[in-house]
Parts: structure tokens; C-alpha cells; sequence
């Protein structure tokens, strides 16, 4: 899950490469200036099978991932050119090796450093070697409230357990605590029990998000998309629970696209607000970008700066702004608010990243999704594929939702 993001900050007076081409005369970065924050995706190596996971379907091998010396380099790089944020995520970051390190790292360099983890793979002694190293947030994703049920989302048994006693462990070390809970058709009846967990757990952040749907959540959104009525009823939920736990708990919650009027700012806009380095250290304007085929995504292993990628490369700058936009998107007196929504959901479903997103009612598509979206909410199997190296393995039995 990515962070909140905001516009970023003047940069500091510093000769660098990167920073002398973001104050070049005419420089893009003067409208589309380094963002405040990074994701960094250290591997794509997770024990956790989560259906809805936002890893590309072709995961990259442990072979092709950053070395520790590189990704050192990356976060010098991004500390200098006015990155303030770094948040670790996967996979499951903690199943590198080398996790401590990169944090006290990215904390010597002066960034403020977020673990988005599973907790699995995570024991006390490590939890207290991160937060020593300089660790500042940790988001724990939770498949549900109930322990067999969200078990069988994340395809690991005790999984749940293990996830509550890290959160404990969490808050014991005085870290803040993020809880991340994905939602869907099979757990949204378990929305006011975690509430009440995150409550329980001393969390200062809830995040309800319910499923969006592209990579291994495409692929499973027939067990997973939500009826109209849960979304109504979480969304009367949602609302109760920020007023009575204002002060207690903040609550974000996003609704499924498919239920939307108007598509989402996606990623505060394509290649405006964010960026994420993928394993291997290719630089991507969001977790599904390399989905959309024909596009050709630098790395930093490549002759370029970060901060040149981010001005100059051409995957960045083909759907950046609003010049890119076909028609109704261009006569569209929202095109500066969610600046065309995702490129990404426009490709999974009309086969061009340049069409008007689907999840717009102006979209010639619109009524058809939502109109899938009913009947697989309806009639769709419960089973998953669980994601993973081999592609997905489909569930075994009968895939009860209980």
C-alpha cells in the first residue's frame, strides 16, 4: 500500500547533477517537482499470497534484485535531490537480509524511513534491531479480523496471530503503527471488528482499502469485487467510525473504482507526485505501470539520474499533465483534479493507457463495469488464485468465504 503523498518542498541550493537539472532554465521538475516521498519495492519475495497483491503478475526473481551497495547509492541519490520519505515495502521487505542496514542507512542520510511489511518473517530482536537503526513508522497489512479467514486470504497459516504480536511489539518500542486492512466481498462483514482491532492495538491510522483492481487483483476480481450494498454499508461505517473515533483513530478509506462516479487522481497524477522503484530498480510512476505494454521504463542502473528519469524519460512524460488527454477527458472541467484517473485500468480494460479511464461516467465503457461488477459480485466464485512465482495457483476446495 503507498503512502499519503503532497506536493514537495523547495529543494536545498546543492550542486548536484540532479539538481542542476531540475533548476535548468524551463525544467519540467518546475511543474512536476521530486516528490516528497518514494516507495521502494526491495523484493517481490513474500510469504504471504495475498490475491489482491499489487506486485506485478511476472515477479522478479531474487536474482535481478538491487544489491545492498546499490540500494545505498539509490537512497543517497534520493536524499540529495529532496526526497524526504522512504517507505519500504515488497513483497515483504524484511525477507532481505539486509533490511537493518538499508534503514540505518536511509536514516543517515536523513530520510524518514516507513516499513510497509506482512510481519511475518519479523521477531522481537529484529523489530528492536530496525527501530534502533532508526526505523520511524510501521504499516501492517491485515487480511481481516478473523484469524481463519484471513489466513486463508494471505495463504499462510498463524499468519493473523503472528501479524497481532508484531503490532504489540510495535507499539511496545513506542514505534507508530499503521494498520492496513484490504477489503473485498469476502471480509467486508468484518469491517467494525477491525475497527476495533486497530482501536485495540494502540493503531494511529486505519487504513480501509478496499481492492482496486489491476495485476493479481484483476486476475481474482471475480472472488473478490464487492456487492453495492456492502459498499454502501462500509461506507455508513467509515463514516460513523471518523466521527466517533476522531482524535483516536484516523480512518482512511477508498472506494472500489468501479463504484465511483469519477475515476480517482491516481498517484496525485501520473508521474506528478510519485514514483516507486521497482526490485530491480526500474523507476515507475505506480505499482502497475509496466502492465501497459510499449512503454520502456529506465533504471538506476541505467547512465541517467533519478532525477533526470523522473524530468526526461519518455514513460514519465507520455501521459504527465493534460496534454496527452483524448476527448470527453480534454473538454472535461475535471481534468486538473484527478488528471484522467488510471492508465493503468484504462489499459487492463479497453487495451489503451490513452483512453478515458472506465471508471468515469463519461466513458463509453462505464455502465458495462459497473454492470460487471454486479454480476461478479453476485455470482462470482469465492475462490482465489493465489499469487505467486509460478504465476498463480488456483485454491484448492471450495473456496468458503466464511
Amino acid at each position: 500500500m503507498s503512502p499519503t503523498l503532497t506536493d514537495a518542498t523547495p529543494l536545498p541550493a546543492v550542486a548536484t547533477d540532479g539538481l542542476s537539472i531540475l533548476e535548468s532554465p524551463k525544467s519540467a521538475a518546475e511543474t512536476f517537482g521530486i516528490p516528497l516521498a518514494v516507495l521502494a519495492e526491495l523484493t517481490h519475495r513474500c510469504p504471504l499470497q495475498c490475491p489482491y497483491c499489487s506486485n506485478p503478475i511476472e515477479l522478479e526473481r531474487a536474482s535481478s534484485e538491487l544489491t545492498t551497495e546499490e540500494w545505498k547509492k539509490v537512497l543517497s541519490e534520493l536524499a540529495e535531490i529532496g526526497v524526504l520519505q522512504i517507505h519500504f515495502s515488497g513483497g515483504e521487505p524484511t525477507a532481505r537480509k539486509d533490511i537493518v542496514e538499508l534503514v540505518q542507512h536511509a536514516n543517515d542520510v536523513g530520510l524518514y524511513t516507513n516499513l510497509i511489511t506482512s510481519a511475518v518473517l519479523l521477531s522481537r530482536d529484529k523489530l528492536k534491531a530496525l527501530a534502533d537503526a532508526g526505523l520511524c513508522h510501521v504499516q501492517i497489512s491485515f487480511q481481516g479480523n478473523e484469524p481463519a479467514a484471513a489466513d486463508r486470504v494471505a495463504g499462510l497459516k498463524d499468519s493473523h496471530r503472528k501479524k497481532l504480536e508484531i503490532a504489540r511489539w510495535t507499539r511496545e518500542l513506542d514505534l507508530p503503527l499503521t494498520v492496513n486492512a484490504v477489503m473485498h466481498r469476502q471480509n467486508l462483514h468484518q469491517l467494525p471488528d477491525i475497527i476495533q482491532m486497530a482501536v485495540d492495538l494502540d493503531a494511529d491510522r486505519l487504513e480501509v482499502a478496499n481492492v482496486q483492481y489491476y495485476g493479481w487483483a484483476l486476475k481474482n476480481r471475480a472472488a473478490l469485487m464487492p456487492t453495492l450494498e456492502q459498499i454502501e454499508e462500509t461506507s455508513r461505517l467509515v463514516e460513523t467510525a471518523q466521527e466517533r473515533l476522531k482524535g483516536i483513530l484516523a480512518i482512511d478509506y477508498v472506494v472500489p473504482d468501479y463504484y465511483a462516479l469519477r475515476p480517482k487522481k491516481c498517484m496525485g497524477g501520473w508521474g506528478r507526485q510519485f514514483f516507486n522503484i521497482s526490485p530491480s530498480g526500474k523507476i515507475l510512476p505506480c505499482h502497475a505501470a509496466e502492465t501497459i505494454t510499449g512503454l520502456d521504463f529506465l533504471s538506476v542502473r541505467s547512465n541517467h539520474s533519478i532525477a533526470w528519469i523522473w524530468q526526461n524519460s519518455d514513460a514519465f512524460n507520455r501521459y504527465r499533465g493534460t496534454g496527452w488527454m483524448p476527448e470527453p477527458c480534454q473538454s472535461c472541467e475535471f481534468k486538473e483534479v484527478d488528471f484522467g484517473g488510471c492508465r493503468c485500468q484504462a489499459f487492463a480494460l479497453t487495451g489503451d493507457a490513452g483512453n478515458t479511464d472506465p471508471a468515469c461516467t463519461l466513458s463509453p465503457l462505464h455502465e458495462r463495469i459497473f454492470k460487471t461488477a454486479e454480476a461478479e459480485a453476485s455470482g462470482g466464485s469465492d475462490r482465489f488464485i493465489y499469487r505467486n512465482f509460478a504465476g498463480g495457483t488456483p485454491e484448492a476446495g471450495s473456496g468458503d468465504a466464511s
